[in-house]
């Protein structure tokens, strides 16, 4: 295994666990050794960093892999489930084994996230992906509601809207009428399950289709599945263009969708501060 950089590591996952997480990040590589030990595995390069968890390459008898290791195990097995009932698309890596904290997946290939691709997926092959997704079998297992999941995402990256660099340019007014906005759409929700956290970083270049990873699975609307797409094309071909065209490609309600937009609009600008084009265009959606 490659050298850790436990205060990355630290500092990254401190943002979603807070500071108690840092005991965890300092045990890094020995759980990576000892999940090596328990599953007979060659450890490589760490992966790419996520929000809530270590991904380490690495291999079984030539064959690759990946190792997730996060300090939210219940995550953990919750991803694992939404990735095995997933797995009749073809869509989602295939999971290997898995023990407390600790999942090992098939690893997939050439496996370039979407938004470092050359081109970005196509509205067709977005939609392509996400309707397989949503065929899965009907849900026999207690997910969470896409409600509980909203709730929770306003409530932890709202507490960012007294920082001066946020405050500048998203308001109360902004991030309340947005709130009001996903709720109306969650009282009159279909409901289906879902991925959850279907953007660009977390759909990888399969060979020959695209591959979703990192499920934060809960159940309600499809169109949830979609909107990050459609809010990625902010400051480029724009929003309302390709939210039209993935909805018309996955038989979604458009309108319904363009308001999904507006409601997450303020969320993503957040991550979009530095960038004007995108941040004007998203913060005027949301107005």
């Amino acid at each position: 295994m490659t050298p850790v950089d436990i205060g990355e590591i630290t500092a990254r996952l401190t943002r979603r666990f807070g500071p108690s997480v840092a005991e965890w990040c300092a045990r890094v590589p020995q759980q990576a050794a000892g999940a090596a030990a328990r599953w007979d595995l060659v450890l490589g390069d760490v992966m790419p960093p996520g929000a809530s968890s270590v991904v380490v390459a690495c291999a079984r008898g030539g064959v690759p892999l990946a190792l997730k290791l996060s300090p939210d195990p219940v995550f953990l097995a919750e991803q694992a489930s939404a990735l095995r009932h997933f797995a009749p698309s073809g869509r989602v890596p295939a999971v290997v084994a898995e023990a407390d904290g600790a999942l090992l997946m098939e690893a997939v290939q050439p496996g370039t996230p979407a938004d470092e691709l050359p081109t970005p997926p196509s509205p067709r092959q977005w939609a392509d992906l996400v309707r397989t997704l949503h065929a899965a079998p009907a849900p026999d297992h207690p997910w969470r509601s896409l409600r509980a999941r909203c709730e929770e995402a306003y409530a932890r990256i709202g507490r960012r809207l007294p920082e001066p660099s946020v405050a500048d340019h998203i308001s109360t007014e902004t991030w309340t009428r947005a709130q009001h906005r996903c709720r109306a759409l969650l009282d009159t929700q279909p409901q289906v399950l879902l991925h959850g956290d279907l953007h660009l970083g977390n759909v990888l270049d399969g060979g020959r289709t695209l591959v979703a990873i990192d499920p934060r699975p809960c159940v309600g609307d499809p169109c949830f599945d979609v909107v990050d797409y459609a809010l990625a094309a902010a400051g480029h071909e724009g929003v309302p263009a390709r939210a039209t065209a993935v909805a018309r490609a996955a038989s979604l309600d458009p309108d319904r969708l363009h308001e999904w937009c507006r409601a997450l609009a303020p969320m993503i600008a957040i991550a979009h501060l530095d960038h004007d084009a995108a941040r004007t265009e998203l913060l005027t959606l949301a107005r």
